[in-house]
Formats: structure tokens, sequence, C-alpha cells
């Protein structure tokens, strides 16, 4: 057994402080069993697939795409780093569950006994507002030999890490068409609105649904499709880490649940919804996305993410892992739609500084901002950012954890409003109607509301995106390069110059409120070859 003066540090894996306002209470009963995820590196790296143009300002139809199977094979993990991390594992007592390839990913069941000795953990119980969680502080370390090997440790803090960007609005007396002017609209309404492409549905198309709580009922379902005229969606539950479809009521997460599948379906009716149901703990959210993305049942092409959290809440190596997770996406050929949050430029974190959400901010995720929509008729007669107060608005602003990625570095992304601050992955990258005074009519547990936020933005984005698939019939994965690139000019957006987000003004142009604004779906199916 090495000692510790041959263990060394994993880069990133410093967890600072107990969540806001929890305390710690004592150690976690050493008998204590629960689940880890350790992820190991690629076997060699995805930088020698530039000339695929997975990443380059090159139109969808003329990329060359991996699939599922060659990753797994080309970049996945190493057989002989994971049997390293495997017999490491045995000789402190932890118990292998699942190993693989494609994820990187070695699964692990142990006692916090056996985890705190194997990778130098102190663990503690905290106590907050919320409930309880089992916490750690500091770094992790491993023997040094795994140490160019392990590039993160997952599940041994199980604190929330996520929440959803959802906002209520106000109780419906039935769904109906298009409300008028300030009033709430049903997904096709917004779909029209937006000139999303006709005579497509999404057949042969997958989109994949992260949801880190709540649950979804075929019941609402069936009724909620069926005051809409459209035929109801095929739904499919995806189990990760233990998690289920756990409906409760209609006031909890199920209302994200329902207004991702909602709106996606209503988009796309004929895509087939996967619903990844995870903890909420950074090891749940990391393992639905990389369970997601290697889906090689479903095979999402699109991936819609209604959860997040302000990077400060968020250690280095879990949003390493994410966003290597999101670029392998992009090799893929597979878009990941974000939601860049509900609380305005501060996201939400009340340290008096601006903060931008994450996974929105990773570089290989399509931020989704949010406006406020007025209608007259069948057409938009004003369209401004969302901003009803400092918890109403969306978020959006400069990473302080992303340089400026290269497809963003003509774009004239603004310094930091924190002073000091460091120039920075700007978001979101597009927008769509999110304020929940003109939100979008849901139906949850049997009741029907209007639910807004930029959780619906993800969602609405992720369908639009099935039915581009479609006409396609190449996926147009990684838009990012596209948007700042040869789509400028060809008037697939529509610009939101009015409004803010707390620190950040709209302007013409990209800003960091609403992106490069909302979509004309036509034209940009038309810019993108279709």
């Amino acid at each position: 057994m090495p000692n510790a003066a041959n263990y060394i540090v994993i880069a990133g894996s410093d967890r600072a402080a107990p969540l806001h306002g929890a305390r710690a209470v004592g150690s976690v009963p050493s008998d204590e069993r629960f689940e880890v995820t350790v992820r190991v590196r690629r076997r060699t790296m995805l930088g020698s697939l530039a000339a695929n143009g997975f990443h380059s300002d090159q139109a969808p139809t003329k990329r060359k795409y991996l699939t599922r199977e060659q990753y797994a094979a080309d970049h996945g993990a190493d057989p002989a780093d994971i049997a390293k991390v495997e017999a490491f594992a045995k000789a402190n007592g932890l118990i292998v569950i699942e190993t693989s390839l494609a994820r990187r990913s070695v699964f692990l069941s142990g006692t916090a006994g056996n985890f705190a000795k194997a990778f130098r953990a102190t663990i503690q119980q905290h106590e907050h507002d919320g409930g309880t969680y089992r916490g750690r502080t500091g770094e992790l370390s491993v023997p040094a030999e795994l140490a160019p090997i392990i590039e993160g440790i997952f599940g041994i803090d199980n604190r929330p890490v996520a929440k959803p960007h959802f906002q209520r609005s106000k109780p419906l007396q039935g769904l109906r068409p298009h409300a008028g002017p300030a009033g709430s609209f049903a997904p096709p309404d917004l779909a029209k609105l937006y000139s999303f492409p006709s005579g497509l549905d999404g057949s042969g198309q997958c989109i994949g649904i992260i949801e880190l709580g709540g649950g979804y009922r075929n019941v609402d379902i069936g009724a909620y499709f069926r005051k809409l005229g459209i035929p109801a969606p095929q739904v499919k539950t995806v189990r990760v880490d233990g998690a289920t479809n756990k409906p409760s009521t209609s006031d909890s997460d199920d209302g994200e649940v329902m207004l991702d599948i909602e709106v996606a379906a209503a988009v796309a009716p004929k895509a087939l919804i996967a619903v990844y149901f995870a903890p909420n703990t950074d090891q749940g959210f990391l393992d639905a996305l990389t369970m997601a993305v290697h889906d090689t049942t479903n095979k999402p092409s699109v991936i819609s993410i209604s959860w997040g959290g302000a990077e400060i809440n968020w250690t280095t190596q879990a949003m390493t892992s994410f966003d290597q997770a999101l670029q392998t996406a992009a090799a893929l050929g597979v878009t990941v739609c974000c939601a860049s949050g509900d609380n305005g430029s501060g996201d939400g974190v009340g340290d008096g500084k601006e903060h931008v959400d994450f996974p929105a901010s990773s570089p290989f995720a399509l931020g989704c901002g949010g406006t406020k929509v007025i209608a007259t008729g069948t057409a938009i007669s004003s369209e401004v950012v969302w901003n009803e107060s400092i918890d109403s608005a969306t978020g959006g602003g400069v990473s302080d954890f992303f340089p400026v990625p290269a497809y963003q570095s003509v774009t004239g992304i603004p310094g930091s409003a924190n002073p000091g601050g460091p120039m920075g992955r700007g978001v979101p990258d597009v927008g769509g109607d999110a304020d929940p005074a003109t939100g979008y009519q849901v139906r949850v547990d049997g009741q029907e509301f209007v639910i807004g936020g930029t959780s619906a933005v993800a969602p609405l984005w992720a369908g639009l995106i099935a039915l581009m698939n479609q006409k396609l019939g190449q996926p147009v994965g990684f838009l990012n390069p596209l948007l700042y690139g040869s789509l400028v000019g060809k008037g697939c957006f529509k610009d939101i110059t009015s409004g803010s987000n707390g620190a950040y003004l709209a302007k013409s142009g990209w800003d960091p409120c609403t992106g490069w604004g909302s979509p004309n779906g036509t034209k940009l199916l038309q810019a993108l070859g279709g």
C-alpha cells in the first residue's frame, strides 16, 4: 500500500467550502456505503479530429462525425488504465460495479472509511436549510502511478449542484391557442412565431433530456397532446445511478420535467424523447451526460439540459470533465442545449459579483438565454431581454473559468463586469421566449400552468435542431462556430437590442443577454444547407 508521500493531489479536486448556509455536524459513519465514479484519461486526444470539421465553421453536410463505436475504440479509455484503477480499488476494499471505455469511467462501491483511505479524503455530514448531505473539503489524492490516469473522482461529496431553471406564472383554465398580446403560448404557437420549418416532425431523431429530479406521468402527456391536437410522443425513461422517474406534486421538479418533454415534443412530435433521470450531484449530472452522449441504444442527436449552477459552486475537476464530455458530443455530432439561468447576471449567488451558469458556460454547449415576447396575431410585435427582477431575468455574462473560445475571438465579448475579472467565454449563444409572463402553457400532475425560464428555451431549441437534423439527413452538431462565422448576416436571428440582465446590456449583434437573439428557424435551416 503506498504511503502518503507517494500520493499526488488530483488537479482541480479541491472543494473549498460547504454549501452556502451549511455547517458540518460530524463525521460520516465509516461503514456508510455509497458509489463513486472515477474518470480516466482519453486513450488519444480529440485534437486530431480538427480536419473533420466538427469544431470548425464548416457546413454540417461537410462534417465527418465519429460514430459512438469509433469514439469508444479510438478515444475512449485505455483498457490498461482501467485495469490499473480496478486493481487499486480492489486493494482498498472497493467493489468495481462497472467500467465503460466510452464514458472513461470506473464505477465503484464502498464504505466511507474505504473511500476516505483510498483517496485521502475528509468526509463529514452537513446540514443546511434544504436537508443534509455528505460533504468533503480539501483535495483528493491518488498514488503517483495513477495520477496521470485519473482525471476526476465524483460521488464522495453528494451535495446538490444544480437547480432547474424554470419559473411558474399562473394556473390556466384549460389550454388555449395563442392568447394575444402579453399572453402565454402553446409551444406550437411559438414555433410558428419563430418560423420553424414546416412539414417536419422530428421523425428518426432522438431528443435526450437530462433531469436531476421530478418525474412525468404518461396520463398527463396524453392529455396535453390531445388538447394540442398533436400525436403523443414516445417518451422513454433511462435510469442513471439509481435515479427513477418519480412524479409527485405540481409544485415540485415535475414542472421542469414536464416543461422539457412537452416543449420539445410539441415542436418535434415524432422524435423519441429519452429522459435521463439522475441524482442532483456532480456525479449524477456528469454520469447522465456521459450516458446520453454515448447511448448506443437511443442515440440522441440533440440533448437538452435545463439544470445548472453558478461556476463558483463547481469544482475545477467537475467543469473540466463536463467540458470534455461536451467536446466529445461535438465530435459525435450531438448538439447540447443548456439553459443560461434565471437569476440575471448574478446567477443568484448573492455575493455582489457577476456569475455565469454552468454547464451553459462551457464553450462546447449551446447556451440558451431568455426573452420576453409579445405577439399580435401571428407576428411578434415586441421582443426584449427577459428581466422582471433580479431573480426573474435571463442569465448571461462572461465566464470566470473558460477563456474566450476561438469562434468568439472577433465577436466583441465584453470584459467581465467584475473588477479585474478575466476575458472569458461569452454566454449565451442564442435566445428565445423565457419570461413566465409570456411563457409556455404546460400540464403538470393534472394541472395546467404557464411556465417560463431559460429551461423552456433549451428544449425549444432542441426541438428545432431535431427538425433540422431530420431535413438535412445529418446532425447539425456543434453549432457554435457556425453561429459566430458563416451564419452571421444570413437573417437567421431576430436581434434583441433592448433590455439588460443586470450588469450587461443588449446591443446590436451578439450580446451577453440573448446571444445572437431568437431564431428564424426556416432561414437557419436554409443557411445550414436545408
